[in-house]
């Protein structure tokens, strides 16, 4: 078989890089040859990074969210407003809150939100851990920050079912988020905005 590259360690790592997502093969050969090009010390301090966030990163134990602890720094920051607690879909979803810096709360991370198109089921997500500290802790809002998708408000009325029996506040950010859009694309003005004119959630089913 004619090999498409005079190296086959080059050919292994353009096929290693292109198979990461948004990334085809000639934007592949690109970057393994400027990896080439620089100093041995920058492509093995590249790659120690790669291989360390594969084996130490981890999720916290109480929210999800990605952390090197077995609690991450914003569930053990002892200035955080524990009686609130922000649900989002993923942890793309907390970086976009935390840049806003108008939340001071906890955050839940679901892993997901409920989509029966692709076979995601509330078991499939971290809802029973959130009804978990809702009932053990001492937590008075919750607020659901998901995006304004058919697939985010299912999931909101799922998990408000599951935790109106414990009293609590449950609340949706304001509708500055466009209906239909991903709440990792809004930005920081508008979420911050969101959060802060955060409204009651209404049961409409």
């Amino acid at each position: 078989m004619h090999r498409k590259y005079s190296s086959t360690l080059l050919e292994n790592a353009v096929n290693a890089l292109a198979s990461l997502p948004g990334i085809g093969r000639k934007t592949a050969l690109r970057l393994a040859l400027y990896l080439l090009r620089r100093e041995v010390g920058y492509t093995e301090n590249f790659t120690s990074a790669l291989t360390a966030l594969r084996h130490k990163v981890k999720f916290c134990s109480l929210c999800h969210n990605l952390c090197e602890e077995e609690v991450c720094a914003i569930c053990s920051d002892p200035r955080r407003d524990r009686s609130t607690l922000c649900v989002v879909e993923n942890i793309k979803e907390v970086v976009a809150v935390e840049n806003t810096g108008q939340y001071q709360g906890l955050y839940h991370v679901l892993g997901g939100i409920i989509s029966p198109m692709e076979g995601v089921g509330p078991q499939d997500l971290e809802i029973n851990s959130l009804v978990e500290r809702v009932a053990k802790q001492e937590v008075k809002e919750v607020i659901l920050a998901l995006s304004p998708t058919m697939e985010g408000d299912t999931t909101g009325f799922f998990i408000y079912r599951k935790i109106e029996p414990f009293g609590v506040d449950v609340s949706v950010i304001a509708r500055g988020v466009a209906v239909g859009d991903e709440l990792e694309y809004a930005d920081e003005i508008t979420l911050g905005r969101s959060i802060l004119n955060r409204t009651g959630f209404v049961l409409t089913v």
